[in-house]
C-alpha cells in the first residue's frame, strides 16, 4: 500500500436517468490525524448532456431485447471516449492538472439481490464506458467497476455513496439524511457522533425515474421542468398506495433497485392504473411525483426514525436532498408536506457547499483516492457486505 498525499481527483458519474455526463473535479488529502478521514475539497464541477442518439442507445441496453451484442460492446468503448472528453473539457474550463479518474460508469444492469442461473445463486452488477479509452485518452490511471468488489463480499454493491457522505457531512451535534433523487433515490442516515459503522443507507425507490418515463410517453419530453406538469395536476392517492404494497419498500435495509424495478414496463403499468383511476396527463406526473415523495418519506418513517432516535435521541435532524430531483419545485414542496410536521429540515446538498448535481462525482472521486491507494470504500452496514472492500478496477494511462 502506497503512503496516501493529496491528488486532484475527476469523479465522473453517469446515472440511471441517462441523461447525461457530470464530472466532479475535487482536490483530496489524507487525514490530518489518526481517527479523521480524508479531506475532500471541490474544484469545479461541470455536466453535459448525451445527445438524442446517444441517449437513445443507452437506453436501449438497458433493455436486452432492443439491442445485440455488437451493439453493446461498440456502445462501452463510445461510452469511453465520451467520458475522456468530458473530463478533458471540465480540467480546461477549471484550469486543473487531474492525476487520477474515478469513472462510474452508465449502469446497464444491476441485479444486488441474488437468484438462480445455471445452477448457483448469482448477484451481477454491469457499468459501461470502457475505462483503457479513458486512461489513453487523458494518460493518467483510472479507476472504474466500483460495484463487483462489494458484491464479491456479499454486499448489493450499492449504495455507494455513503462513504462520501459520512467523510463530509457527519456532526456531532446534527443527524443528517442525505438523500438523492437521481433516477433512482437513494439515502444515507448518519446519527450525530456516529462512527463509520453507525451508517444507514438503501434505496427509497424511484427518484426522477418514473416521472420521467411518463414524461415522456405523455409530453414527449425528457423531464417535468421545476415540476409544472406535476403543479398542475391531482394525485391520484389509491395508485400510490397500491405501488407502495410492493414487498421491495418494507423489505429491511440494506437493499437497491434500479431500472429493472422501475423502469420502461413499470411506467407503462403506473400509467395503466392512472388511466383506470380516471387520470388525465397532468394527473399521472402528479401521481408519480407523489410516489417518489411518498416512498422516499416511507422509508424515512420505516426505517431510519428509529435508527436516528436511538442512536441520537436529542440531535436535531437534517433531511438534506441532492440531484436532479432537487430541482423539481412540486416534488420538493411534498417532501417539505411530508417531513417538516415530523419535525425534520429539509435543506438542499448546495446549503452545505456542495452543488446538488455534482455530489455523486465528488463520491466517485473519493472512491477512486481510497482504491488508488488501497483503501476500502463500500460502507458494509450500507450495502450488506461482509466486510471492507478495496473497490474497482486500475486502468494505467
Amino acid at each position: 500500500m502506497t503512503m496516501a498525499k493529496a491528488m486532484v481527483v475527476a469523479g465522473v458519474m453517469s446515472g440511471t436517468s441517462a441523461d447525461g455526463v457530470d464530472v466532479s473535479l475535487c482536490r483530496i488529502a489524507p487525514a490530518r490525524s489518526k481517527g479523521e478521514t480524508p479531506r475532500v475539497k471541490l474544484l469545479g464541477h461541470a455536466g453535459f448532456k448525451y445527445s438524442k442518439t446517444v441517449r437513445a442507445a443507452v437506453l436501449a441496453a438497458m433493455d436486452a431485447k432492443a439491442i445485440s451484442v455488437a451493439e453493446l460492446s461498440r456502445l462501452n468503448w463510445r461510452l469511453g471516449e465520451i467520458y475522456a472528453d468530458c473530463v478533458e473539457k471540465a480540467a480546461a474550463k477549471f484550469g486543473v492538472k487531474v492525476g487520477l479518474v474515478g469513472c462510474h460508469g452508465q449502469t446497464i444492469h444491476h441485479q444486488g439481490a441474488a437468484s438462480r442461473f445455471l445452477g448457483s445463486n448469482v448477484r451481477c452488477t454491469w457499468q459501461m464506458g470502457e475505462a483503457s479509452v479513458v486512461a489513453e485518452c487523458l494518460r493518467v490511471p483510472v479507476v472504474s467497476d466500483f460495484r463487483p468488489a462489494d458484491m464479491a463480499a456479499g454486499g448489493q454493491g450499492a449504495p455507494l455513496v455513503p462513504m462520501l457522505d459520512y467523510v463530509m457531512f457527519r456532526s456531532e451535534k446534527v443527524s443528517r439524511v442525505l438523500q438523492n433523487l437521481g433516477g433512482i433515490g437513494n439515502l444515507t442516515a448518519i446519527p450525530a457522533g456516529a462512527g463509520v459503522d453507525g451508517v444507514m443507507a438503501f434505496d427509497t425507490g424511484p427518484g426522477n425515474m418514473v416521472i420521467d418515463g411518463c414524461m415522456a410517453r405523455l409530453y414527449g419530453r425528457g423531464f417535468d421542468r421545476g415540476g409544472a406538469v406535476a403543479r398542475r395536476g391531482r394525485v391520484i392517492s389509491a395508485v400510490i398506495a397500491r405501488v407502495l404494497e410492493d414487498g421491495y419498500f418494507s423489505a429491511l435495509p440494506p437493499k437497491s433497485c434500479g431500472r429493472e424495478e422501475f423502469g420502461a414496463g413499470f411506467v407503462a403499468e403506473f400509467i395503466e392504473r392512472c388511466r383506470k383511476a380516471g387520470a388525465k396527463d397532468a394527473d399521472v406526473v402528479a401521481t408519480a411525483t407523489a410516489l417518489t415523495a411518498e416512498s422516499v418519506v416511507a422509508g424515512y418513517r420505516r426505517f431510519v426514525w428509529a435508527h436516528l432516535g436511538s442512536a441520537a435521541p436529542l440531535a436535531k435532524t437534517e433531511f438534506v436532498v441532492a440531484g436532479g430531483g432537487a430541482k423539481n419545485a412540486s416534488l420538493m414542496g411534498m417532501l417539505r408536506e411530508r417531513l417538516e410536521p415530523l419535525g425534520v429540515k429539509v435543506r438542499l446538498m448546495e446549503e452545505l457547499g456542495v452543488p446538488a448535481q455534482a455530489k455523486e462525482g465528488v463520491a466517485f472521486a473519493l472512491l477512486a483516492w481510497l482504491t488508488w491507494f488501497g483503501l476500502p470504500g463500500n460502507v458494509p452496514s450500507a450495502t450488506g457486505a461482509a466486510r471492507g472492500a478495496v473497490l474497482g478496477k486500475v486502468s494505467h494511462g
